[in-house]
């Protein structure tokens, strides 16, 4: 295999099967900073999503004759969802330990970036952000992962089904509902509602059209 024509993730993954180790270096390099989004998103933690993403590669390495096709990317963020919650659940089963959500930084990168702007309002959009980081927050956890994973990560609907293991009604229905929260949330502030607003019209206006293929 020449590694040097950007080959497929199906072709890497033969590749890999054949035994060259080299082939899963590319599907790392590939997703890594992927994989590594999802559990930063879901556990407020740098140092364990990175641990969740050694996990998550090593897991999958050892596991590949598991894959059956289809979506590798939504396939390997799924290894990532299940031991990212598995890390979560544990933490907030012990009161010491557990996560203050509401005040967690969220590390958030939002998909759409902001034109250049003057100091002031560069400082009124950060206020802006954290309160809709908040918000995201308070959601019940199906609905804050599926909220993140649509219209922070930007996945379609089909991945965000395989990531999180349930169908695709589900998903809409839990998309549906968390943006329905996050307007109830943010109303009472007009200037966050309007940040939330603007925010929920630029991700209306993708998931049903994005592509569930290899990035």
């Amino acid at each position: 295999m020449n590694v040097h024509l950007d080959p497929s993730d199906d072709a890497l993954i033969q590749a890999v099967r054949s035994g060259e180790l080299a082939a899963f270096n590319l599907l790392v390099e590939r997703y890594q900073r992927s994989v590594y989004a999802v559990a930063l998103r879901l556990l407020h933690d740098r140092y364990l999503a990175e641990d969740i993403t050694q996990e998550t590669f090593l897991r999958a390495y050892t596991s590949l004759d598991d894959y059956r096709g289809g979506s590798f990317r939504a396939w390997l963020l799924r290894i990532a969802h299940n031991r990212a919650l598995d890390v979560l659940r544990s933490m907030q089963r012990r009161p010491a330990t557990s996560l203050d959500l509401a005040g967690s930084d969220f590390g958030v990168r939002w998909s759409v970036e902001p034109a250049p702007v003057s100091p002031v309002e560069h400082a009124t959009r950060d206020e802006l952000w954290r309160r809709l980081e908040a918000g995201l927050a308070m959601l019940p956890e199906d609905q804050r992962i599926t909220v993140i994973l649509s219209d922070v990560e930007g996945f379609s609907y089909e991945e965000i089904a395989a990531i999180t293991g349930v169908s695709l009604g589900t998903v809409k229905s839990r998309l549906s509902r968390g943006r329905a929260r996050l307007r109830a949330i943010l109303a009472a502030d007009e200037s966050s509602r309007e940040l939330l607003e603007g925010f929920l019209r630029q991700a209306n206006d993708g998931p049903s059209e994005r592509s569930s293929g290899s990035e």
